[in-house]
Order: structure tokens, then C-alpha cells, then sequence
């Protein structure tokens, strides 16, 4: 079977035929190609690629000569074709990218960067991660610290650091506040690359200055969902008045969805000023808003909904002296009026639990903290929290207050409910479980954070720990990356299943501090597995290990090439 090469549109096929014709004088003239017809170069194509033998080029015959009539006639329609042309009007020049006038990243940095951005660790075999550093696994890390020493990025990293972004969320605020104005202008360029034009560096770039105001209008106006709510919460970080008035403004108009996401954009900043604007949107006719609304307002100890929720609160706790020790009386509320739930209580329960303590609930977290220094003797936190609760109703009461803690941001409570980390079931009562826990920690500063977690990995262990670390400040406290270390070595003694703490062996790979590598040497060997042991899991320590220490040594040396500029 005769094939013929696929070919490209150009003209070098038919210079070559029409030289080699010349040079052949004894061979008959080719035949006259007729006129093209609709679709002859996509036939001549296929004929190409499939072989003449098998499909006849258009107007051709079968035969010995049918490859070179085909490449004859693919010649004369490449001249056709350009011959058809029009000169075209020249495009636009791209406006040129804007100077980045931050300093340049140092050499090493910047091959450094490079590095992390095309790291495409495989994994190792039997699923195991190896003893080799996740490089894409530092990529944040290196870019907060890029970003606090103020340096610019290599214009020639952009692209790959736009995709990187584009493929994690998670590293965009970081990636895009390094990639500085040129990836903005890059994102006009690369419809894939379009997120940053409506991140909260892109959505309110060049809204400061003269013209400002109007410019801002003409976005809100205008723009993007997802600009309109960048652009709000950047205006709440520097202007929440003005962010607050610019709402107002269409809020009538604006779907229940999107009326949704910009109430709930008032967190940044909120302040006793928004107290007008949120009390209105409680009579909104979207349910979820009206929700969002309430909570905030909750969130304000001096708002009126605030006092009406501790009005609510209190009638249904109450001290009963009577008992001893005096013990927490509840009496939930047998109703869900229309006040309560213009206030944000909603009155219809999830499954499985029932109308009245649900409703208690709602109303606990909603109720300023500070109610219950004066319902019940003006005790503190810690006294009320430590007071029995009579039938049964502890539980649902601490759970409460743990949200009520958390939403209000209040230390003192959230100290009380959390307990000693040394506490029997890992804290007080109110501690209820360990996404509670979690976001009370929320509440603490890093020192006081990293010491509580600290103490109760070295009561209980890590088996619980993996949600309450992802809530310390990083590189962990000394104090913390001890303890972390000293369970681990504790599992590794005891034989314990090696692949349960890769989660907590990951986050020690990117929070624990780099100068704690010389003390993980001594772990580095594969020690003696007990007959109780898993198989193999000697081997897998060890090598989780290794891959700890290189990965703590070589963010050491990141940090070095960052300081060396």
C-alpha cells in the first residue's frame, strides 16, 4: 500500500515539484488541476494521511501516479489559498507590562523557585511517600516569606506561578501579592489565568487615587460577582463606612444569593455602626440572609438583638440554691414565636433532634457571655462552667456557650470551657468535641494555643491531635515541636501502625522548626520491630524520618537564600 506523508501548508512542496519537473523534460506534462471546490484541501488531507491506495485524491485517478498528482495538487491549492489572501489590519500592540519596582529576588531564591514550581513528586512504592522533600508541599511557606522580606518575582517564573495558582486556591492570596502587577496584566492575556483578575488584588487594583470614587462605582456597578465581592471586602479592611454605604446603595436590587454573600462580608470590620443596616436585613425575605444578619449582630454585645436574645437566654437558666452543691436549672423555651425567629432563631430542627432544646441553643449562643456573671451570682467562667447542670441538659448548655465563645471572640470563656489540657477525655466539660475545641483555641493567642496543644499531646498522645495543630501558629513553639517529636518517637517505640500519623508527620514537615533537625538524628535508623510490631513498620519510620529531617534542612536553607538579599 502506497502512503504519503502527512504535509504542512507551505510552499516548499511545490518549489520542489516544479523543479523536478524541469529536470524530467521526457515525462509527460502533469495534468491540468481543475478548479478547487468547497472542502478540496481538507480531501487532499485525508488522502494524505490515509494513503492514495485507499482513498483517490480529488479529481485523481488510481494508480502508480496518484501520490504525485496528489502532491501537484496540494502545491497548486497552497498556492490558492495564499493567493486568497487579504492583508489584514495590523492588531493592537499589547499595552507594555508595568514596572515591578520591588527588589529582585537573589539568585539562589530564585532557582530555588524554580524548583518548587516544577516539582512533580511520583509516589514511592507501595504508596509510601518516600524520604525525598514534597517541594509543592513548601511552595506557600516560601512564598510568605518572599512576601515579607518584599521581594518581586523573576518575570520568567510568572507563568508557571499563575498555574500553580490557578490549580490551588490555597496559594493564590500568596502567589498573587508576589507576581505583583505583571500578573495582572499577564491575566488579560490567558483566559486561564482570569482568577486573578478576580482575586482581591485584582478585583480593586487601581481604585485608589484621583478618580477613585468613580471608578470604584463604576465596578460595583459593572463588574464580576466575584470582583463586586473583593471589592467590598477590601473597601471593609480601610473604609467599612463607606463599604457599608456602597451596599446599602443596591441592595434592593441584588439576587437573595448574592445579598447573602455580601452580608456575610461585613464580618471584616464589623462594628456597632452596622448595627442599623443589619437590623434591617432581619426582616429580608431571604431566610439565609436574615440568618447571617442575626448572627452578626450577636456578635455585637451592646445591639439590641443581642439584649433581646440575653432577655430570651435568661428566662430559661436559672441557679437552684437549694441543692448542694447549687446547681444550673434549665427550663427550654416551649415555643418558637415569630420575634424569635424574626432574630434569627429557626425554629425547624435538624433530624434527630428535638424543638425545644434546639431552640435553647440558638438562643445560649446568641446571648452576650457576659448575661451570666449576673444570672448566676457573679461567678466567673471558670466557677459556672465547673457547676453541675441538673437533668441532663450540661451538654446541650456547654455546647452553647463554646459557640457563643467562639463567636464572640471571648478568651476568658474559651479558657474555662477548654479545661486543662491534662483533663480527663482532653479538657473541661464544655469541650464537647474536638471541632469545638479547635475553634475555641481559635480565640487564644499563639503562645497560649501552642502551650495548651502541647500539653495535651503529652497527656493523651497524637491520635487526636492532627485537628488541633492545624490550629497553631507556624513554625510551632519550641515547647510544641518537642512534644510532637517525643509522641511520635513514644509510637515509633511502641509498634504502632506507621501510616495513621502521615498526617501528623506531614504537618511536622512544614511547621516544626528547622532548628529541631539535630535533634531528630538519633531516630533516623531502622529500629528492632517487636513481634506485636506492623510489618514493615521499622522501615517506614525510618524513612518518614529522613524525609522530616531533609525537608526541615532544606527550608532552613530557603530561608538562608531568602535573607542573602
Amino acid at each position: 500500500m502506497t502512503r504519503t506523508p502527512a504535509f504542512t501548508d507551505t510552499s516548499a512542496p511545490a518549489a520542489a515539484t516544479v523543479r523536478e519537473s524541469a529536470s524530467r523534460p521526457t515525462l509527460p506534462a502533469p495534468p491540468v488541476v481543475p478548479a478547487a471546490e468547497p472542502g478540496a484541501w481538507e480531501g487532499l488531507v485525508t488522502s494524505a494521511l490515509l494513503g492514495t491506495d485507499r482513498r483517490t485524491p480529488p479529481g485523481g485517478e488510481r494508480g502508480p501516479g496518484a501520490a504525485a498528482a496528489l502532491l501537484d495538487a496540494a502545491a497548486a491549492e497552497t498556492v490558492r489559498r495564499r493567493a486568497g489572501l487579504r492583508p489584514a489590519r495590523a492588531a493592537r500592540r499589547p499595552v507594555p507590562a508595568p514596572e515591578d519596582h520591588r527588589p529582585p529576588l537573589p539568585g539562589p531564591a530564585a532557582r530555588r523557585l524554580t524548583m518548587l514550581l516544577t516539582d512533580r513528586p511520583g509516589p514511592a512504592g507501595g504508596g509510601r511517600r518516600g524520604s525525598a522533600p514534597d517541594l509543592m508541599e513548601l511552595l506557600p511557606q516560601w512564598l510568605a516569606t518572599a512576601n515579607a522580606r518584599g521581594f518581586a518575582a523573576p518575570p520568567q517564573a510568572l507563568p508557571a506561578l499563575l498555574d500553580a495558582a490557578r490549580g490551588r486556591t490555597d496559594l493564590r492570596p500568596a502567589a498573587l501579592t508576589f507576581a505583583g502587577p505583571r500578573a495582572l496584566w499577564l491575566a488579560r492575556l490567558n483566559p486561564d489565568w482570569r482568577f486573578a483578575l478576580r482575586a482581591a488584588q485584582g478585583g480593586v487594583a487601581g481604585l485608589s487615587g484621583p478618580g477613585a470614587a468613580e471608578r470604584v462605582r463604576r465596578l460595583w456597578d459593572e463588574g464580576l460577582f466575584a470582583e463586586r465581592v473583593a471589592l467590598l471586602a477590601s473597601l471593609r479592611a480601610r473604609d467599612p463606612a463607606g463599604a457599608r454605604e456602597l451596599l446599602a446603595s443596591t441592595w434592593a436590587t441584588e439576587r437573595a444569593e448574592d445579598r447573602l454573600m455580601f452580608c456575610d462580608s461585613l464580618r471584616t470590620g464589623l462594628e456597632a455602626e452596622d448595627e442599623p443596616f443589619l437590623e434591617q436585613a432581619l426582616t429580608d425575605r431571604s431566610r439565609n440572609v436574615r440568618a447571617t444578619a442575626a448572627e452578626l449582630l450577636s456578635a455585637l454585645p451592646r445591639s439590641a438583638l443581642a439584649a433581646r436574645m440575653a432577655a430570651r437566654a435568661a428566662t430559661c437558666v436559672s441557679l437552684d440554691r437549694t441543692l448542694s452543691p447549687p446547681a444550673i436549672v434549665v427550663e427550654a423555651p416551649h415555643e418558637c414565636d415569630a420575634g424569635m425567629e424574626r432574630d434569627g432563631v429557626t425554629a425547624r430542627p435538624p433530624g434527630g433532634r428535638g424543638e425545644r432544646s434546639w431552640w435553647f441553643g440558638q438562643l445560649v449562643e446568641a446571648a452576650p457571655l457576659t448575661t451570666w456573671a449576673d444570672r448566676l451570682g457573679g461567678r466567673t467562667p471558670e466557677e459556672i462552667v465547673a457547676l453541675p447542670v441538673a437533668d441532663g441538659w450540661q451538654s446541650e448548655l456547654h455546647a452553647a456557650w463554646c459557640r457563643a465563645a467562639v463567636r464572640q471572640r471571648d478568651g476568658a470563656w474559651a479558657r474555662a470551657l477548654l479545661g486543662a489540657p491534662t483533663a480527663p477525655e482532653a479538657g473541661g466539660p464544655g469541650a464537647v468535641s474536638l471541632a469545638e475545641r479547635a475553634k475555641l483555641l481559635g480565640t487564644l493567642d499563639a503562645a497560649e494555643r501552642a502551650e495548651w496543644v502541647a500539653g495535651f499531646i503529652a497527656t493523651h498522645g497524637l491520635s487526636e491531635a492532627f485537628q488541633l495543630l492545624g490550629m497553631c501558629a507556624v513554625p510551632w513553639a519550641a515547647p510544641l515541636g518537642r512534644a510532637v517529636v517525643d509522641a511520635l518517637n513514644i509510637a515509633r517505640d511502641a509498634g504502632s501502625y506507621p501510616w495513621s500519623f502521615s498526617g501528623v508527620m506531614g504537618l511536622a514537615e512544614r511547621c516544626l522548626d528547622p532548628s529541631e533537625a539535630g535533634r531528630l538524628d538519633g531516630l533516623l535508623a531502622i529500629p528492632d520491630e517487636s513481634e506485636d510490631a506492623s510489618p514493615g513498620a521499622g522501615g517506614y519510620w525510618a524513612e518518614a524520618f529522613h524525609r522530616l529531617v531533609r525537608t526541615l534542612r532544606l527550608r532552613a536553607e530557603m530561608a538562608g537564600e531568602l535573607r542573602a538579599g
